[in-house]
């Protein structure tokens, strides 16, 4: 298997990733915990959620905290079950702009761990 990272167009995503970005992106935290497995992690800024409740809690900061725009700028599936989204982020943050890796393992249909990172 080639484990290098391999372009993709954003079209090209699985639809599991395609509707929790939209959900991400439009606030909507009731549509992207469907996409998450039970025992799914997610790791931002450095931090590490588990599970449900702790992935709900997270989104609901992340949603109120500040006030931006997301496009997704590339993407590459980097592994069997792993993709790379990339999205350029400006708002209301300290430093206004940022592109974030949404980087995304997924099994059985569903994400099991999303890192986000610079």
């Amino acid at each position: 298997m080639n484990d290098s990272p391999q372009a993709i167009d954003p079209a090209e995503l699985p639809d599991i990733i395609t509707s929790y970005l939209v959900a991400h992106r439009a606030r909507d935290i009731d549509v992207a915990m469907r996409g998450y497995a039970p025992g799914a992690t997610v790791t931002d800024e450095g931090k590490t959620y588990h599970g449900p409740a702790e992935i709900r809690a997270w989104l609901s900061r992340s949603a109120s905290e500040y006030t931006y725009t997301s496009q997704v700028t590339s993407a590459a599936k980097t592994g069997e079950h792993d993709y790379d989204v990339l999205h350029h982020l400006e708002g209301n943050f300290p430093g206004g702009t940022v592109d974030l890796h949404f980087r995304f393992r997924l099994s059985n249909g569903t994400i099991t761990r999303l890192v986000i990172e610079e």
